[in-house]
Parts: C-alpha cells; sequence; structure tokens
C-alpha cells in the first residue's frame, strides 16, 4: 500500500472512548460486490475521504474483482452515505445487509485496504469464470429446498461453524476460503448431479464458490441470497420456520450475533456450554478461541500457560521478549488446538 494512502490512525482506546461520547445511533451494515474495478487505488482514496466525513467506522477490501464492506455508519448520515454510494458506477443499488442485533458498537475505526482479491481463494482470474454463479434462493425457497432433500453446504471456516450452522450441513473443518474449495469438491464427488446449497455470513464467498463448483462439473448449484443476515431478516419479517441453530459469527468487535437460543459449542478450556469467541490477550498470539466467562477469569482472557506468563511481564520485558527470534513460531493460528493441554 502506498505510503501516501490517508489511513485513520486511532488506536483502539482512542477509538473506543471516541464512540463512548457518541450522541448519536448507528446502523451496522455489510455489502459486497463482484465487479471489475480499473484503479482501486484511487478508489480507495475516494472512498476514505468521503466516509471519514460522515464518520462512517468499518473495515473494507478492495480489488480488481470487486468490494468488501463491514461498515458502521451514523443514522443520521445513511442516506447521504447511500446516495454517495450511489453515485459510483460499480456500486449503484448494491443491497445491504443490516445486522440483526442492534450493537452498541461493532467498530472503532474506519480501514480501507487494497488487495489482489476480495476474497482469497488461491486461483487465477482465468481459472473459472466468476460471474457464472449459482441459482440465488431466498428463505422460503431455501427452506423448501431442505425440505425436499437437497445437500447443505457450508462455505464458512470451522471456526465460525462451530458456533452455529443450518442443521445437517456439511461443515468443513478448513481454516481458509482458499483451503475450502477443493475441500468441498472432494466431499460432493459422485454428486455432480444433485441438488447443492450453499451458504456463508452474506453471501460472497458462496458467489465465488458457486461458480467454482459449476466450473468443475456440478449441474444443481443454489447460494442462500445475502447468506445467513439476510436469511435471519427474511424468516423473522415473514414467519418462515428458522433451519439455522446458534450464532452467525460475524467479522466485527461483536464476533457473533445470536440467531436460536441453543448454545451448540464448548469452552475450548474446561468443556461447557459456551459459544462466545475471544481473542487471546496476549496480541503476539492473538488466538481466536471458545472462552467461558469463568475461564475467562480464571485465565486472564489468555488461551495458554505460556500467554498468561507473558501478559504478567513489565512493557519492557514483552518487548524484549517479543524480539526474540525462536518466540515467533510458538503460538498457533485459528486451527482447532487442545487448550486443555496448553494450561499446564
Amino acid at each position: 500500500m502506498s505510503e501516501n494512502f490517508p489511513f485513520n490512525k486511532l488506536n483502539r482506546e482512542a477509538g473506543e472512548k471516541k464512540l463512548a461520547e457518541e450522541t448519536f445511533n448507528r446502523v451496522t451494515l455489510s455489502f459486497y460486490k463482484y465487479v471489475i474495478i480499473p484503479d482501486p487505488n484511487e478508489l480507495r482514496n475516494t472512498l476514505f475521504f468521503n466516509w471519514e466525513k460522515l464518520q462512517v467506522l468499518g473495515r473494507i477490501y478492495l480489488a480488481t474483482e470487486g468490494i468488501n464492506a463491514q461498515l458502521s455508519v451514523p443514522e443520521h448520515c445513511f442516506d447521504q452515505f447511500r446516495k454517495e454510494l450511489d453515485e459510483i458506477s460499480f456500486f449503484k443499488g448494491v443491497p445491504f445487509k443490516v445486522a440483526v442485533e442492534e450493537p452498541s458498537f461493532s467498530f472503532y475505526k474506519l480501514t480501507i485496504k487494497v488487495r489482489k482479491q476480495i476474497v482469497a481463494d488461491g486461483l487465477s482470474i482465468n481459472d473459472y469464470d466468476i460471474t457464472n454463479v449459482g441459482q440465488h434462493l431466498n428463505a422460503k425457497q431455501w427452506n423448501e429446498a431442505i425440505n425436499d432433500g437437497a445437500i447443505v453446504v457450508d462455505m464458512r471456516n470451522h471456526y465460525e461453524s462451530e458456533i452455529g450452522h443450518f442443521k445437517n450441513a456439511i461443515l468443513p473443518d478448513a481454516e481458509t476460503f482458499r483451503e475450502e474449495l477443493p475441500m468441498v469438491e472432494k466431499m460432493l464427488e459422485g454428486k455432480e448431479d444433485e441438488n447443492i446449497l450453499l451458504y456463508c455470513t452474506g453471501g460472497i464467498r458462496c458467489e465465488k464458490a458457486s461458480a467454482y463448483l459449476k466450473h468443475k462439473g456440478f449441474k444443481s448449484i443454489n447460494q442462500l441470497y445475502g447468506g445467513i443476515i439476510n436469511y435471519v431478516h427474511e424468516v423473522n419479517e415473514n414467519g418462515l420456520e428458522n433451519k439455522f441453530i446458534g450464532k452467525n459469527f460475524v467479522f466485527d468487535d461483536r464476533l457473533a450475533e445470536r440467531v436460536s437460543d441453543e448454545i451448540i459449542s464448548s469452552c475450548h478450556q474446561c468443556g461447557k456450554p459456551c459459544d462466545n469467541h475471544t481473542n487471546c490477550k496476549n496480541l503476539h498470539c492473538n488466538l481466536l478461541f471458545l472462552q467461558c466467562e469463568e475461564c475467562k477469569n480464571k485465565y486472564q482472557n489468555c488461551c495458554s500457560t505460556p500467554c498468561i506468563e507473558i501478559i504478567n511481564l513489565t512493557e519492557e520485558e514483552q518487548k524484549k521478549w517479543r524480539s526474540g527470534r525462536e518466540n515467533k513460531k510458538m503460538f498457533h493460528s485459528h486451527r482447532k488446538v487442545n487448550l486443555k493441554n496448553k494450561l499446564k
């Protein structure tokens, strides 16, 4: 990213303090669109200046293939935000997915980044036709297809589906979308003629996955329009049966929205029913894992004994520890780990 790009320098503490002083409500929403953007760098600067003036917060990714945005917009600026977005030919009329729960805050600053892809799949733009996507189903059609015996596939990562998913869905044990595509293709081997239903949080990953599977010879590929977020709105508005159990993982500071009362997952440290994600307090680790309130207090918001030891060092000692090359390999990614063994 160019050093000339404008960016928000607020740290979390300053950002949260500024949010706490606001006297207006916000709307949390997301949207995406696959569209060829000739100069995402130039568009990035335009969006940043426009949205900063409107006090928009959020995390946005731009690429030559399109945009993926999660935002928090001041309620009184919402109409102006929509108007300005519609004035950009790429995004006119793009549908919004509004949060199911209205949070007190979801983002503390505005971040817009330019990437090679808005959803990394490890493939070339010439490997398959991203515009040849599956059929979009609304909530009613989705429920009917499930009742008719269609195969349901969760196109999210394992830590998302762990806390909530559609009943009887195939749940790939994937950490990234890049590794999930070939994994799902293999899991569906021999089912090329069957009715396949794909879903994700807001629809963006299913858009790519449906095009990929159609390219691989699957004949009946369908995707949930607007993802889980839109499904929940439609279910509530139209009095439909809710076939989603648990929480819907979201990519902001809330980490999840409750969809049903069932708790289908367990604390990674004690095994008690729990569907609350947390990030390890040791920032060098930052592991995302499930932790109940009791374990959060007991283990100081950490995932392991080494992390507890590190956060209790002085700032100078932590800085010295972080400079050690051997320590960079100590921690783990979002991959499932046995945290009970890490607390010995």
